[in-house]
């Protein structure tokens, strides 16, 4: 699984048993999405290779 696939699972077992409103006050008072989003993501995407991140956008857009 890739990182960005753990994140949306991750992401939709909280909506699914938080509902959508608690899941953004949980990822609040944790922390998740604030901070320095270039940096983050960086982190997120480092050694992701081109092919791989078009196949996930591919793969996704299946669903």
């Amino acid at each position: 699984m890739t990182p960005i696939e753990l994140r949306k699972k991750a992401y939709q077992v909280l909506v699914n048993n938080l509902g959508q409103i608690d899941t953004i006050r949980f990822l609040q008072q944790v922390g998740w999405g604030s901070g320095d989003y270039t940096k983050e993501r960086e982190d997120l995407l480092k050694g992701v290779t081109r092919d791989e991140f078009w196949q996930d956008i591919r793969r996704n857009r299946q669903k």
